[in-house]
């Protein structure tokens, strides 16, 4: 009897807490886990995985529950993905998201819920302008600036005729524009295709071999991108016609394209080899827990998960406190794999950007090694359209 009136005594208390003293952080985490690129969501999905694990698979001393939700690279699909876990899982965060498209399609719901989304890659030009909110951030970049840092290493090794390739998507035009936006040469050829599901790039091969150019710059993430890199070799142009790259070259493709991509030359805003207690405790760690380097996605997604976790812990696990929390995201001080940085009015990050060539290490595995800093402290282009001031 004595055992029941305590049960029913605690119970009672249980339910008298306040509900952000009783809930689960819950996470939702939309990106691609199926077909030709679900190597890219699962490099992500590790990525934050091992960011919980650093954390105790805790925030605030709450338990963190991370519900994964497949986009199939479709943005009808990630909408609704997105909406499923707002209003069914009643989540109190969003990220992932790796295709510009799918994350143009998914924030509204997100933004009208009051819902923060912290996006693990993707950084459309809509969202750092015009389309900007306080419940958006970015632990990654705004697309154009990447290939702006190429573009300037293109004009420092004297690249005066260029051929340019890239998807038919809102990714694959802001990179062109980016690129654009610092190259001083002579865009030769530029060529869109189709996405996703082109995989023979042959036609596209010929334009560039008849064109002659002194450079090729491509954007070709996942799958794609070790097909062309591959096939530009079979078609003899490796050696003739010296390929750029951004987000085609990493630890993904590179198992895939292998000896071929040695020397290639890309640029990013983090590199394996980064100098700084946190990027040398990820990358050893991912690397024993599994049995690879890590991608510049995975990096990314860690440091979203240390984004979101300083917001929580800034709060004590209210979630009630959504001001407060967007407060200590602002910030910026968190643990990330590229050292100091700090956001824009915009939410997006201002950093350093790298020149990287493929190379072996000591062991014979492909990886990536920094080169020099092209791009310092450096902020996207959009910003100012943004009406967001803090």
């Amino acid at each position: 009897m004595i055992r029941t009136l305590l049960s029913a005594a605690t119970a009672a208390a249980l339910l008298s807490l306040p509900a952000h003293a009783q809930q689960k952080i819950k996470i939702g985490f939309v990106n691609t886990f199926s077909g030709p690129n679900a190597s890219i969501g699962n490099d992500e999905r590790d990525g934050f995985e091992l960011a919980l694990d650093h954390l105790g698979r805790k925030m605030a001393g709450k338990e963190v529950e991370v519900i994964y939700e497949d986009d199939q690279m479709k943005p009808e699909v990630g909408k609704q993905v997105s909406e499923k876990l707002l209003q069914s899982h009643k989540v109190d965060f969003m990220t992932g998201y790796n295709w510009s498209n799918v994350l143009l399609a998914s924030l509204k719901p997100v933004v009208d819920a009051q819902t923060f989304l912290v996006s693990g890659n993707a950084g459309p030009s809509q969202i750092a302008g015009e389309l900007c909110s306080p419940w958006f951030f970015s632990a990654s970049w705004q697309n154009d600036q990447t290939p702006m840092a190429l573009g300037e290493v293109l004009n420092r090794r004297g690249v005066k005729k260029l051929f340019v390739l890239a998807p038919n998507y809102a990714a694959g035009k802001d990179m062109v524009q980016g690129m654009k936006r610092t190259y001083k040469g002579e865009i030769v050829g530029e060529e869109y295709t189709r996405w996703p599901g082109q995989l023979d790039f042959s036609a596209e091969l010929s334009k560039v071999r008849n064109a002659k150019p002194d450079a090729v710059f491509v954007f070709y993430p996942g799958a794609a991108g070790s097909q062309f890199f591959l096939q530009y070799g079979q078609a003899g142009l490796r050696g003739q016609i010296p390929l750029y790259s951004v987000y085609t070259t990493d630890s993904i493709t590179l198992p895939l394209i292998k000896e071929i991509a040695l020397g290639s030359l890309s640029t990013q805003s983090w590199v394996q080899d980064l100098d700084n207690p946190v990027n040398k405790r990820f990358v050893a760690d991912f690397r024993k827990k599994y049995g690879r380097y890590p991608s510049y996605y995975a990096a990314q997604h860690y440091d979203a998960a240390m984004l979101i976790n300083s917001a929580v812990v800034a709060v004590k696990g209210d979630m009630t406190k959504k001001d407060a929390m967007r407060a200590a995201m602002r910030k910026a001080d968190f643990p990330n794999t590229r050292g100091k940085l700090r956001f824009n009015n915009n939410h997006f990050p201002i950093q350093n950007f790298y020149l990287q060539e493929v190379a072996k290490d000591a062991q014979g595995n492909l990886t990536m090694k920094t080169l020099e800093k092209v791009l310092t402290d450096h902020k996207d282009l959009y910003a100012s359209k943004c009406t967001m001031k803090w």
